[in-house]
């Protein structure tokens, strides 16, 4: 039996018909049997594009992307995710579009999706208005598709709000689960998500809420460690303890970083900005106090140089599980001596884990790409299945094969199919 027939037959035991034509706002939002769908397709689809078989399920269509922050990695995980599954992707920048002259999102969000099938959006600065913003788009489409304006409603991808990063964490914890050997391997497991230093900028708190918001559901015992004053949201912490209570795993927190450290078998040390300060921030951007964010930006950075000592270091690294600790990050990390004088981790830490931290980030176009699968494909065990069978070569030029016998044919793929089929 194939890998990508075990996921097709996992996902037929789930419970996940309300993902159809469906959003993907918050991991809390969704049922373990849909988080569990969203890893299930994320591997078999990996499976399939590792076999060099085509997991295009469209033959035409858009995928809008809209980054309200900066972005590498999601950024081209959402083209390369939309890419593998058949849709184009084009770019909605707000400077070059009538936005800038007052559109509503309304307007906006109709007139980008005519043949839209998915939009993707980064809203992550400021308290109160990714997510908000997020919903706003989700809603207008979906009346624009009731009101017969859309031929289709296309599903919404949170790459990344001001409450979670739910494609981040998803990854990371699928990251996980493949290092450790399975899910049934992570209960009992130690994860500190510690702030760390950084002399960059006062980051979001999208990340680390993320990360305790998700790796709770899997029993494990989450650290959230900080300094003080480095809340992150108290909903977000709310929901960390409510999964931990229904898991069997624990959510606790702590101002040591050291403490949470000790005997760890994953780390996550990054940085990010109060939840005080991401309100100050919401309250002067909504006041047009352009002046007022730079101040308050210096002043983050002059709070962060307090704790210089919030590193991971080797002697950091030191304390955690038998000092072998997977360590995670969601990319760039300011690297000490490297990409910043002092920063979030040691250069030694980073380049030991830099392959798996490559790995890690490998993760996301498996992710986003599943998100949209679920919500676009009605039966996706049958679909994977279908695609499994069809096998359709990705490349267009066969791989050498294994006696080295170089081909030059072009595989005329209509022709493939009507010899399988018997025509």
């Amino acid at each position: 039996m194939s890998k990508t027939q075990e996921y097709a037959d996992r996902l037929r035991g789930l419970g996940i018909d309300n993902m159809y034509e469906n959003d993907f706002f918050l991991t809390w939002d969704k049922t373990d049997d849909e988080i569990d769908a969203v890893f299930a397709v994320a591997d078999a689809l990996r499976d399939l594009r590792e076999r060099n078989i085509s997991t295009k399920i469209f033959d035409s269509g858009l995928g809008i992307s809209n980054f309200r922050d900066n972005s590498t990695r999601t950024r081209f995980s959402f083209a390369s995710a939309c890419n593998l599954l058949g849709i184009e992707v084009q770019d909605l920048d707000e400077g070059k579009s009538q936005i800038a002259h007052g559109e509503t999102v309304r307007e906006t969000a109709n007139m980008i999706s005519f043949m839209a099938d998915v939009i993707g959006i980064r809203d992550d600065m400021y308290i109160g208005k990714g997510h908000a913003y997020q919903q706003q788009v989700a809603d207008a489409v979906r009346e624009g598709y009731e009101d017969g304006v859309l031929e289709q409603k296309p599903t919404l991808v949170n790459l990344q709000c001001d409450i979670d990063h739910p494609t981040q964490c998803m990854a990371d914890l699928l990251h996980v689960i493949h290092e450790f050997g399975g899910v049934e391997n992570l209960r009992g497991k130690k994860v500190a998500m510690t702030w760390a230093y950084s002399p960059s900028y006062g980051k979001p708190l999208s990340v680390p809420q993320g990360v305790i918001g998700l790796f709770t559901r899997f029993g494990m015992d989450v650290v959230l460690a900080h300094p003080e004053g480095y809340d992150v949201m108290p909903e977000v912490e709310e929901v960390a303890k409510a999964n931990a209570e229904k898991s069997g795993g624990s959510f606790s927190k702590t101002n040591d970083m050291k403490e949470a450290f000790k005997d760890a078998d994953i780390v996550y040390p990054k940085s990010w900005a109060s939840f005080h300060a991401m309100e100050v921030r919401t309250e002067l951007y909504g006041n047009g106090d352009m002046d007022g964010i730079d101040r308050l930006e210096k002043k983050l950075l002059e709070e962060n140089a307090l704790h210089k000592d919030w590193e991971c270091t080797e002697e950091m690294m030191s304390l955690t599980k038998d000092g072998k600790a997977l360590y995670l990050h969601c990319l760039p990390a300011d690297i000490t001596d490297v990409s910043c004088k002092e920063g979030e981790v040691a250069a030694s830490v980073f380049d030991r884990y830099r392959v798996p931290l490559y790995k890690q980030a490998s993760f996301k176009p498996y992710i986003i790409a599943a998100m949209i699968f679920l919500a676009k494909v009605k039966d996706p065990a049958a679909a994977l299945e279908e695609l499994e069978k069809r096998g359709r070569e990705r490349k267009m030029f066969e791989e050498p094969r294994n006696d080295h016998e170089q081909l030059t044919e072009l595989y005329d793929y209509e022709e493939k199919d009507r010899r399988r089929a018997g025509r």
